[in-house]
């Protein structure tokens, strides 16, 4: 069944996690077929989810401009049209320059993030440190038995309406790192003993955020900017 990025549904995962595996040559559009059978993007979901670090400032007009450009960039980033809950984009913002890091399953992906940020006013410097991941049949095929595992879980499976699915599942090399954005400290560890129990996962990376008592979020990447 086609999938069609921009109706919102994940239907499609359901008939290709039992596809038999292609006998032509592996490439990335093989890849396509199952990374990102489950893409589709939501700007009001990923708003929450995309980590952003910005190290706290006086309310001056130089603060007010690394607002914008904070603001802006993620608004470009979260409006590229292949970014799934297989990837992983975050930035920085330090001056006039962004620094982009991250995990992405496409090398497009990659290239569009840098693309979009250079293009914002006030952005005189990209520096892209996304990272693309392994061409892997066996990690295309982990990506998708944690995706069943995790949103297929009573507790989860709430999340899974979303029209991008909060929780990020990056696998490279048959390790897992899970990121993004849960409601409750009881979703984060039950989505990490989900992911613990697909066969053939090495590791698993707990990194997903808590949403706090307040209504505001967490990230990864804000506690590291903490420490």
């Amino acid at each position: 069944m086609p999938f069609n990025r921009h109706s919102g549904r994940v239907a499609a995962l359901e008939s290709g996690a039992n596809a038999a595996p292609c006998s032509h040559r592996y490439n990335h559009q093989t890849r396509s077929s199952y990374a990102h059978a489950a893409l589709v993007v939501s700007a009001v979901t990923l708003l929450a989810a995309l980590p952003i670090v910005g190290r706290a400032q006086p309310r001056t007009s130089s603060a007010s401009a690394q607002e914008r450009l904070i603001r802006e960039v993620r608004h470009e980033l979260v409006m590229l049209p292949y970014y799934g809950v297989f990837d992983n984009l975050a930035y920085r913002v330090n001056g006039n320059t962004v620094e982009l890091y991250g995990q992405v399953t496409r090398p497009t992906l990659k290239s569009d993030a840098e693309g979009v940020v250079k293009k914002i006013e006030g952005v005189d410097r990209v520096v892209d440190n996304i990272e693309v991941l392994p061409l892997s049949p066996n990690d295309d095929r982990l990506r998708l038995a944690l995706f069943h595992a995790i949103y297929g879980h009573s507790a989860l499976n709430r999340y899974a309406i979303q029209a991008v699915p909060p929780i990020h599942i990056i696998v490279k090399n048959g390790n897992a790192t899970l990121e993004g954005v849960v409601a409750t400290q009881m979703d984060k560890q039950i989505a990490e003993m989900q992911a613990k129990s697909v066969p053939g996962v090495f590791t698993v990376t707990n990194n997903l955020s808590v949403e706090s008592s307040e209504g505001g979020t967490e990230t990864s990447a804000d506690r590291k900017d903490k420490e």
